[in-house]
């Protein structure tokens, strides 16, 4: 059998693994790739068997000491034969010395204690139909490039580390994608991105430091994109997020366990009223 190749993923590459997420059932957005990418262009890896893809698995790294894990995906005809646990070992020796976060499936959790990864919380997806007018509520506006210095202070401590690559492009509008901000008394209270997914719309992040500016944000990324299937994914402790969730008419359809390796961050889930990407955190 001809060796195992595990290399840097190249953009087209990135593009598969997204596509490879696709048909296991994930719904990654549209136009994820290329934010994903901009993260750590370094932290997405594919496995080859004599030039053909058989495994891939990201592992960015957002400082020194975080870094997520995410698209960890072995082709269905290669299961089973030790390439997935060769291309999670590359991924994880990306990492160093930082913690890992992950959001996996939870049938996995016991394989990913044995790497180290203990269960922090629950995200929870919901998804429903939602038909919402577009409006603007009080305090929100369309992200600009002005706030993003800001915006990107702000969003560290809530996310668990600062990653201004992320929310630089998460925010340039590509992709379909809708960025939101709560701006009161000249300071940041929250923000949130709607974008196209292969089936309807993903409302992530969605941080709000009040009930009432989730509300504004929710009501005014949903307003955005109209009649449409809409997926948030809150942490499970957030009980004030699942209520908005099913406020609107959502359900629960599936749920992750959130699991780090290493020092957990000290994240203010009740700001939390939807995470951003299974994939990146």
């Amino acid at each position: 059998m001809p060796p195992l190749a595990i290399a840097p993923a190249t953009p087209a590459e990135v593009d598969l693994l997204v596509e490879w997420a696709a048909l296991e059932g994930w719904n990654p957005g549209l136009g994820d790739a290329g934010p994903f990418r901009a993260s750590d262009p370094d932290g997405f890896h594919l496995a080859r068997l004599d030039g053909e893809p058989v495994a891939g698995i990201s592992v960015v790294t957002y400082d020194e000491a975080f870094a997520f894990l995410g698209f960890y995906i072995c082709a269905p005809a290669h299961r089973g034969r030790g390439f997935g646990w060769a291309t999670w070992q590359a991924g994880l020796a990306h990492a160093g010395a930082r913690t890992v976060g992950l959001d996996g499936v939870v049938a996995q959790l016991d394989n990913y204690r044995r790497s180290g990864f203990a269960l922090a919380h629950r995200n929870i997806r919901y998804a429903g139909r939602v038909d919402l007018p577009p409006v603007t509520p009080p305090g929100v506006t369309a992200v600009t490039a002005a706030h993003l210095p800001a915006l990107i202070t702000w969003d560290a401590p809530r996310f668990g580390a600062e990653r201004a690559g992320f929310v630089t492009a998460w925010c340039d509008g590509g992709g379909g994608r809708i960025a939101r901000i709560f701006v009161e008394d000249g300071r940041i209270r929250g923000w949130g991105v709607v974008r196209p997914a292969r089936v309807g719309h993903k409302i992530g992040p969605l941080y709000a430091e009040t009930p009432v500016v989730a509300e504004a944000l929710f009501v005014a990324l949903a307003g955005a994109v109209g009649d449409t299937t809409l997926v948030i994914d809150p942490p499970e402790p957030n009980a004030a997020a699942r209520a908005l969730a099913e406020r609107h008419g959502l359900a629960p359809v599936f749920e992750t366990a959130r699991m780090y390796r290493g020092p957990a961050p000290a994240l203010p889930l009740a700001e939390i009223w939807g995470i951003s990407s299974f994939e990146l955190g």
